[in-house]
């Protein structure tokens, strides 16, 4: 089948599968308003980026754009196989054959899962300076925030991260809606009730409306695919049993410390034969792939910095829950991962910090301006030593950093949710 052809079919299931679409959920973020500026949306699969799309590609087409004015492809279809850039350029081009008008307008191109096609960014930088037209991306690589797009793209583009739902997502996604400036307990009762189910079965889109049992066993899928395509075939991995290993590891110990060093003298203890560079690779892969995320503690000293563990967070609670079996143990480590993915979706840098005598605060939050703000997180204040000992290291840091800080319950994150800095 040749381009046109080919894309005379994408086109058609295209334009079908916009007229099929409804009742798409609303996302709390949008592409920034820049109209020079190339648009790249990046996130684990099954986040949602396609949907994400979806919805702006129906706002322009609600606000007047034609149709046949947008061009969507998905490179995760295989009839687009073997994909290179030339293949790619022959699809746009394609497409402007089949609608000629396109030449004297303003388009709209989506190119969906672009890191599958090789040497995409070399005709992406051409009809981005070429053509009339805006361009939006999306891709399953964190690399693409920043080494792809910043020496390929030069300045070209603008990119935002796309994440499982929030609690307001979920809760948008089910249909319900709380007013929660009535706080009373009739509120709260139904807040905490939809706050553990959320613990419980995350925030992958898909998965919303599935019994439990397909909801665990989808998100075990999704794990499976992200290991294989993204991280064992993408980097070419040895050493597959061990970075399996590591990634269970990790998403099984969120909100503790993780060590290399350490996580290399286990698996020498079992028998494993591999380097520790190798290791260190391994979990940049991880962390490429957005299934696990560390952050480094924060020290004025940057070798103090590179030599203290880092803590562990994932993607998803439901991902967590979905490999877990103890649930009540887990709730309060759950609910720190939540904060953490909530303070990511505001685009915050995240550290954790210890004070002089050695008390930890959760998590030390910085604005892309610099502003900072302490976060500490309590999942159970019913407990005076607990109250009292949250409340000796968020002082203490404060006085010592001489910046604001917080306590976040789960009375306080249900009420208000995470308070944006201050700028």
């Amino acid at each position: 089948m040749n381009e046109i052809s080919l894309l005379q079919v994408l086109l058609g299931e295209f334009y079908d599968k916009l007229n099929r679409l409804k009742d798409i959920v609303a996302r709390d973020i949008q592409f920034p308003e820049a109209p020079n500026k190339i648009k790249v949306a990046i996130g684990m699969r099954r986040v949602g980026k396609t949907y994400f799309l979806y919805q702006y590609i129906l706002k322009l087409i609600e606000e007047g754009v034609s149709r046949t004015a947008v061009l969507y492809i998905n490179f995760e279809d295989d009839r687009l196989l073997p994909l290179d850039e030339l293949k790619l350029a022959k699809l746009v081009d394609s497409f402007y054959t089949q609608y000629p008008e396109n030449h004297d307008r303003k388009c709209y191109l989506f190119f969906d899962e672009i890191q599958n096609v090789n040497n995409w960014p070399i005709v992406i930088r051409r009809f981005h300076d070429t053509k009339n037209a805006e361009i939006f991306l999306t891709g399953s690589s964190a690399k693409m925030l920043s080494k792809e797009i910043s020496t390929s793209l030069r300045g070209r583009s603008l990119a935002l991260e796309i994440w499982p739902y929030s609690f307001d997502e979920f809760m948008r996604a089910k249909k319900i809606s709380i007013d929660r400036s009535l706080y009373d307990k009739k509120t709260q009762d139904k807040l905490r009730q939809l706050f553990y189910q959320y613990l419980s079965e995350g925030g992958f889109p898909e998965i919303i409306s599935f019994d439990p049992e397909v909801k665990q066993k989808t998100l075990q899928e999704y794990l499976d695919v992200v290991i294989y395509r993204d991280i064992i075939e993408r980097h070419n991995i040895k050493s597959p049993n061990v970075i399996k290993h590591m990634i269970l590891s990790m998403i099984y110990n969120v909100g503790k410390p993780f060590a290399v060093n350490k996580f290399y003298n286990e698996l020498k203890s079992q028998g494993y034969h591999i380097g520790k560079d190798m290791l260190y690779e391994y979990a940049d892969h991880i962390e490429d792939a957005y299934l696990a995320f560390t952050a480094a503690s924060y020290d004025k000293s940057i070798r103090q910095v590179h030599t203290s563990p880092k803590k562990l967070y994932a993607i998803d609670p439901g991902m967590v829950r979905a490999l877990t079996l103890d649930y009540e143990s887990d709730l309060g480590r759950l609910f720190e991962n939540i904060v953490y993915l909530d303070l990511k979706r505001l685009g915050y840098k995240i550290s954790y910090y210890l004070t002089s005598e050695r008390y930890e605060i959760d998590f030390l939050a910085q604005t892309p301006r610099g502003h900072k703000k302490f976060f500490q997180v309590a999942w159970d204040m019913q407990n005076a030593n607990t109250i009292e000992r949250e409340e000796r290291a968020l002082q203490a840091g404060m006085k010592e950093l001489k910046i604001d800080g917080e306590i976040i319950t789960l009375d306080s994150y249900l009420r208000k949710g995470i308070k944006m800095i201050d700028n």
